[in-house]
């Protein structure tokens, strides 16, 4: 029986991960599958950034890698974090209380939340914190905690104290991995127990993530996908695995489409 090319596709992944490399030889072993096919099936994970093209074969990127400062992330796929923003936004609703997370993509949330009436925003990200403050319709709560300099966010055992003495309706948050396997995942292992914080924060979580963070898989493990309530991404996520999230149970949310 041929294997699905999504299929595939997490399995390749999968084998590199395990070995920090694959030959073709190896894949059309592993898979039953023609050279051509894992050729092909390698260009299209290099093309995503999920791994690293060489002769013969592919490496995976390193899981360590440091991601950039957020406002320069904002520049990156602007009009895509915008969009989600915009979207995700859309989906508090007046009266509601919501915890935002720390980044590029949730910054675009707050930015279309300056619109609402009679919403609550807690948030341990400063940038969200300055982008609200002249929001009449919006109150802020702000979390304390230890600066990191590079997200500007509080993290620590300071918000998950503060996270434990307030309630609220939904969390949007954004992450760095999101694999079927693995689940939600980051690279920067302090902040690993205040991201769980915020997860359990509330009953409704929502990811925000454009298509980049889709099958990427980094060193500190946050939620299993089954934690998730809705995922909205922009239309550049791969729709095989789009699909497979929601076969799991999750709702995504593309944004720029109908």
């Amino acid at each position: 029986m041929l294997m699905l090319k999504s299929d595939r596709l997490i399995k390749i992944r999968e084998y590199a991960h395990s070995k920090g490399s694959a030959t073709v030889l190896e894949l059309c072993r592993l898979l039953g599958v023609s050279e051509a096919t894992v050729r092909r099936d390698l260009d299209e994970l290099a093309a995503r950034k999920l791994v690293q093209r060489i002769y013969g074969g592919v490496t995976i990127p390193s899981l360590t890698t440091v991601e950039p400062p957020v406002f320069q992330r904002r520049s990156t796929d602007a009009e895509e974090k915008s969009m989600i923003g915009g979207l995700a936004a859309s989906l508090v609703n007046e009266g509601e209380t919501v915890f935002l997370g720390s980044g590029s993509t949730t910054l675009e949330v707050a930015r279309s939340l300056k619109r609402k009436q009679d919403v609550t925003v807690i948030t341990n990200s400063l940038p969200i914190v300055n982008s609200l403050a002249d929001s009449a319709g919006v109150k802020v709560i702000v979390s304390g905690g230890f600066l990191r300099q590079a997200e500007l966010s509080m993290i620590g055992h300071i918000v998950e104290h503060s996270l434990s003495e307030l309630r609220g309706d939904k969390v949007i948050m954004g992450i760095q991995g999101i694999h079927l396997v693995h689940g939600l995942t980051n690279n920067y292992l302090p902040e690993t127990k205040t991201d769980r914080a915020i997860v359990r924060f509330a009953p409704v979580v929502i990811v925000v993530a454009d298509y980049s963070k889709f099958g990427q898989i980094k060193s500190s493990f946050v939620a299993e996908l089954s934690a998730v309530h809705t995922v909205v991404t922009d239309s550049k996520a791969p729709k095989d695995m789009v699909q497979q999230i929601i076969a799991k149970g999750v709702r995504v949310l593309v944004a720029g489409k109908d």
